[in-house]
């Protein structure tokens, strides 16, 4: 029903809070309660995010457990993202549905709904915004795929699309979840980009 490419920019989470920071990205926070809203509008039941933040070496992988919770802190800007806490109800069927079709396109491909896999923020801050109320089931693909070629990746693009419009009896929303260049500002240099 619904795609979008969105940032997770962990500056936004560090926006909410008391500081020198509050409020620096609530133009961003905004945009993602707004996506909420025409998600709800659109009947969507369940969002697919890929995460750049999930690295996996070897397949595509799925995280499609029927319940994720926990209390996050990012190992990666510990300083940005501590204590998280978090709460959404998955979708393993969808999950399994995506994997097998991608499997049968000769892409090879792993759901995980058996697992404590846990969710990245790339997955996390968005879904902080839009999915606050547990509204939607939540699907985490694995998005940062660092030996992958392009076209596999698209064929795995076309898996995901031909599982939901010929397998899934609901309404998908589907979220490229980081920038296009994910670049960093330099260390030591990060409060001049903020």
């Amino acid at each position: 029903a619904l795609a979008a490419k969105i940032t997770h920019v962990p500056s936004m989470y560090l926006s909410e809070l008391d500081g020198p920071n509050k409020g620096c990205r609530q133009a961003a926070i905004d945009g993602h309660k707004e996506i909420g809203r025409r998600c709800r509008e659109l009947g969507v039941d369940t969002i697919v995010v890929f995460d750049v933040h999930w690295l996996v070496n070897s397949e595509y992988h799925i995280n499609c457990g029927p319940q994720f919770s926990g209390c996050y802190t990012s190992n990666e800007l510990p300083h940005f993202i501590k204590n998280l806490p978090y709460a959404y109800p998955g979708n393993p069927e969808l999950g399994h549905l995506i994997a097998n079709v991608a499997n049968e396109m000769g892409v090879a491909t792993r759901a995980h709904s058996d697992t404590t896999l846990e969710l990245e923020y790339g997955t996390l801050v968005p879904m902080r915004y839009m999915n606050e109320d547990q509204h939607f089931k939540v699907v985490s693909v694995s998005g940062w795929c660092v030996w992958h070629d392009l076209p596999t990746s698209v064929k795995f693009g076309q898996a995901v699309r031909k599982a939901i419009e010929e397998h899934y009896d609901g309404t998908v929303a589907i979220l490229a979840s980081g920038s296009l260049s994910h670049h960093f500002a330099e260390n030591g240099t990060a409060p001049q980009f903020m």
